[in-house]
């Protein structure tokens, strides 16, 4: 068995493993989104939060300044009617009336602030309930997340002690080879070379569907070397049924050597 179709069974068993965690990567992308959403929607809550209890203690405040100065007012009055004379009666009508200019500048700010502690309030119960909504899809995704999980458990654990087995029949510098290009393409590591016109004979890369020498391809069915694609790089396969084809012409060509890349 050739290096080429050594690394094909490991290239179709990743293919099988790519399949069945796909299915588990989608619902644990979907799991995180709405953890995400559910996150962001509770450090709004907790923003609101800060801003309420912010305006609470200064509504308190005003709330608390505004007796005092009733409990002055109080005292002012009464000294008014203690008064005994017109000067003095007038410096406590003075000094009340500031009181009450006071008092009437604070009870205008308190009531803003419990104008905009109720708007507030009325964003943080719309953010409850989103909070509540968000958290139960987010419960489902949960649930979906793990089935998948459990649904593809012992599957994947065949596939990859599988996998674990074919690796080590495959020459360590073609399996270094195989994986620094599943980290550069991805799902893209190897192409299928495609027959393209049987007659004039002419095949193609499966892959970038780059026109494909015929000694080349000659080449990979006999050579015990990688053979990778001059355009797109992918590692080159070819099926028995395509292979077939391509001897006659090779016979009637005269067989260039191909370098391995």
């Amino acid at each position: 068995m050739s290096v080429t179709e050594k690394l094909l069974r490991v290239f179709r068993v990743d293919q099988q493993l790519g399949g069945l965690q796909s299915r588990l990567h989608a619902a644990e992308r979907f799991l995180n989104e709405q953890t995400r959403q559910l996150q962001e929607i509770e450090s709004k809550r907790a923003q609101l939060d800060g801003q309420l209890k912010q305006i609470q203690v200064g509504v308190s405040d005003h709330e608390g300044e505004m007796a005092r100065l009733d409990a002055k007012m109080e005292k002012l009055r009464e000294q008014m009617n203690s008064a005994k004379t017109n000067k003095e009666y007038k410096a406590f009508l003075t000094e009340l009336n500031t009181f009450k200019a006071d008092r009437s500048s604070l009870e205008t700010e308190a009531l803003e602030q419990m104008t905009k502690a109720d708007a507030l309030k009325k964003q943080v119960a719309d953010l409850e309930v989103q909070r509540a909504e968000r958290d139960k899809v987010r419960q489902v995704a949960a649930a979906e997340r793990d089935a998948r999980a459990e649904e593809i458990k012992d599957r994947l654990n065949q596939l990859k002690a599988e996998r674990d087995k074919l690796v080590a029949e495959v020459p360590a510098d073609a399996m270094k080879l195989y994986l620094d290009l599943v980290r550069t393409k991805g799902d893209e590591v190897m192409a299928p070379v495609e027959e393209l016109d049987r007659r004039h004979h002419e095949y193609h890369c499966g892959s970038c569907q780059m026109t494909l020498p015929i000694e080349t391809v000659a080449a990979l069915i006999k050579s015990q070397v990688v053979t990778r694609c001059v355009s797109c790089g992918c590692i080159l396969y070819i099926e028995k049924e395509t292979a077939a084809t391509v001897q006659p012409a090779a016979k009637r060509g005269k067989a260039k050597d191909v370098p391995a890349l």
